[in-house]
């Protein structure tokens, strides 16, 4: 049902022409629920109508449109391949062409094209068996009347017939007759509603194609329109739309960044003694990485602006001794340290590492977590509030409601992307002093190297600090994919590293068996495994243990009691058992690349040599192959991060939810990084003369910025 108030573009989508209530459900299964929506409702590809041919005059290798009736339907089974094949014969009074399938669904197509169905077919044409044949055309019932014995006379002269028709992908109860209506019938009331401001693109001294252009040339091509580019959805009418998004999600993070730069902070400047102490005592020496690291977060904290840092490091590349080492330029300063970590485990193996020092350099480290008796967590809270602690290590447990500081400082984020942006901000809240509200130095850290077009879109307001470079006499890990038919082979050469004294991870996706899926579990194989390896010990650690099971079990595992350690992967993050040579995970093809060399990361942490097995099953995907070969090519996470980020697109590689990952609309960044970069710069060119946006050119500027990204990004009071 329409109506006459004026389009905007958060205007309800059942307001528009041609909608109503009905249409609207079917939509908002497509997420569109706006006006502004549906002008991102884009096709996905069309079909070129600007000629059609007969079946007769078809021409061969080239794509083409022609109009005919289904005949029939007909399965076969080809001999040299074992693979089923569906062809359909079709007529349109002066031939038949023979369309065909190599995957397909038989009872879905029968039912949306049934017998004498007339359709419009377009695809590649080839000559086959006698046949003109199209294989895996686009495929739309042609709803006008039916064009006899071939006669195209009425269609092709007709001018809103000769048109690029759009695709758009669709649900049940939508029709591509439908959506085309709809967006016929509002599109120039939805131009009207676009917002944009012809600053945000730089002056070239060329021609700027105009947003309302963009989206009317892709949902309404000319007739001379190129077909690749827009099934490609690279043309310059594309690449505007991509720009806008950038652009606007850019401008947001940077001017969060200048905001936080003008909290007040703490100046943590001093000799350094802690440092130079703690120094001393170290086993190693720091790499050039680290150092590096070090040098940067000091300079950070010693700035007049509150530190925002991501640390990024492989795994094993001594992320958390550069954490711990900056955290006592805070100490000596006088400020409290919070260090937050996902789990539990991860927690207490933080925990334990820095106990040595508190007595070598006269610092007082605790633990709090959700395990943590009330008796302990009273004392601790108490001591706490008083400032006695320096270092308090936790999990979601720092964030409790009664947890207070007397002067935190410095907060450290380990795995920062598996806590939510909420729960981050609440303990940056933790930070108050009687003389006004200060920002606290923040250094988040990720063992999930991050790809740079990746962070430019999610941690664009951070500063970014690297660690490549892994600590002396660490080896590269051996990996080798392993197949069912040869795990005993696999269990040979686990035991001989067990009898040289070294210990191995059997990982598992389940904790116990399902009735649903045909995996392996930690809980049944445990068992096989112990007969298996039955001259030595064999424990079992997972999720749904209790705190202190599972610490009492890691604990034996890193005193060397036991020998084998059967998972879930509750070992994935930061587990550090340097003795441990051997990581088998099985059913590695159900794993993505990320997770896979997070696993491989709890090996390789000594000086021994250190293997990887890979058991893959044999129901495996192009896609599963392709990973597990990159996970025996290299043992760089930097080349791992890009090749699962282009895999996977960036919401699953990070995890949108938790990481903020904003939903884009068209734009890709692994296929749009130039136009990224392109965005950034022109964002930091405005930003640059206007930090604040309030010149009154820029205001529409900042209108559009926090309608899109205000929320998402905290920017209330930008």
């Amino acid at each position: 049902m329409a109506t006459n108030k004026k389009m905007s573009p958060t205007t309800p989508v059942q307001f528009l022409k041609g909608v109503g209530p009905y249409i609207a459900q079917l939509l908002e299964k497509k997420s569109v629920y706006t006006a502004w929506d549906v002008l991102f409702y884009l096709p996905i590809k069309y079909i070129d109508r600007r000629k059609l041919y007969t079946i007769k005059e078809l021409p061969i290798e080239k794509k083409q449109s022609f109009i005919a009736k289904i005949k029939s339907f007909n399965v076969k089974t080809l001999r040299n391949r074992g693979r089923r094949l569906l062809e359909i014969k079709v007529t349109d009074g002066t031939g038949t062409a023979t369309i065909s399938f190599f995957q397909f669904n038989e009872g879905y197509l029968r039912k949306k094209f049934p017998i004498d169905s007339q359709v419009l077919f377009f695809g590649d044409v080839r000559y086959y068996s006698g046949s003109k044949t199209i294989a895996h055309p686009e495929m739309e019932i042609w709803e006008e009347q039916f064009i006899e014995e071939g006669d195209l006379s009425s269609a092709d002269q007709k001018e809103s017939f000769k048109k690029i028709y759009p695709f758009y992908s669709l649900t049940e109860g939508l029709y591509q007759k439908t959506i085309r209506s709809i967006i016929e019938k509002n599109l120039e009331d939805l131009l009207t509603a676009v917002e944009e401001e012809s600053r945000s693109v730089r002056d070239s001294g060329q021609v700027q194609i105009s947003l309302t252009q963009a989206f009317r040339y892709i949902h309404q091509p000319p007739e001379d329109a190129d077909l690749d580019l827009l099934s490609l959805r690279v043309s310059a009418y594309h690449q505007r739309i991509i720009y806008d998004e950038f652009f606007y999600l850019q401008l947001g993070l940077l001017s969060k960044r200048y905001r936080e730069a003008q909290n007040q902070t703490f100046l943590i400047v001093n000799e350094q003694k802690l440092y130079r102490k703690a120094l001393g005592t170290l086993p190693f020496e720091l790499t050039g990485d680290q150092k590096t690291a070090i040098e940067e977060i000091k300079n950070d904290l010693s700035s007049s602006r509150p530190m925002n840092r991501m640390l990024q490091g492989d795994v094993g590349s001594g992320k958390t001794m550069v954490a711990f080492l900056t955290a006592l330029f805070a100490i000596e300063s006088g400020f409290q340290v919070a260090f937050m970590v996902p789990t539990e485990i991860l927690a207490s193996q933080h925990f334990k590492n820095l106990l040595p020092y508190e007595e070598s350099i006269g610092i007082r480290v605790e633990l709090l977590t959700g395990s943590t008796s009330t008796k302990n967590r009273n004392r601790i809270l108490t001591d706490l509030e008083q400032g006695n602690v320096d270092i308090l290590i936790g999990t979601h447990a720092l964030i409790t409601p009664d947890v207070h500081f007397r002067d935190l400082g410095y907060i450290i984020i380990d795995e920062q992307h598996r806590f939510g942006v909420m729960q981050r901000a609440k303990l940056k809240n933790k930070t108050k002093f009687k003389d006004g509200e200060y920002s606290p130095h923040v250094l988040a850290m990720t063992a999930t190297p991050i790809p740079r077009s990746l962070s430019m879109c999610v941690y664009g307001d951070l500063d970014l600090g690297i660690i490549k470079e892994m600590p002396k006499g660490r080896k590269p890990i051996k990996t080798k994919v392993f197949r069912e038919k040869q795990r005993n082979k696999m269990y040979e050469l686990i035991e001989l590293q067990i009898q040289k004294g070294r210990q191995a991870y059997f990982v598992y996706p389940l904790v116990e068996e399902s009735e649903k899926l045909d995996l392996k579990d930690a809980t049944l194989m445990h068992q096989k495994l112990a007969d298996v390896f039955k001259d030595f010990k064999v424990g079992l650690l997972h999720g749904k243990m209790k705190a202190a099971e599972k610490e009492a079990i890691m604990g034996r595992f890193k005193q060397g009691e036991i020998h084998v350690l059967v998972s879930t992967t509750v070992v994935e993050v930061g587990v550090d058992v340097p003795n441990s040579t051997v990581m088998v995970i099985e059913h590695a093809e159900r794993f993505g690349l990320s997770q896979l060399h997070q696993l491989r990361g709890r090996v390789g942490r000594g000086s021994a040599n250190s293997f990887c097995f890979l058991m893959a099953g044999y129901a495996q995907s192009e896609e599963s192959r392709f990973r597990l070969k990159v996970m025996e090519d290299t043992n760089d996470g930097f080349v791992i991060a890009e090749e699962d980020l282009n895999l996977r697109g960036p919401g699953e590689f990070l995890g949108t939810k938790q990481s903020g990952m904003p939903d884009f609309r068209l734009a890709q960044i692994v296929r749009d990084s130039k136009l990224l970069k392109v965005a950034k710069t022109r964002a930091q060119e405005i930003l640059r003369l206007d930090p604040e946006l309030e010149n009154s050119e820029n205001s529409l500027m900042k209108k559009i910025m926090l309608e899109r990204w205000g929320k998402r990004l905290d920017l209330s009071l930008v």
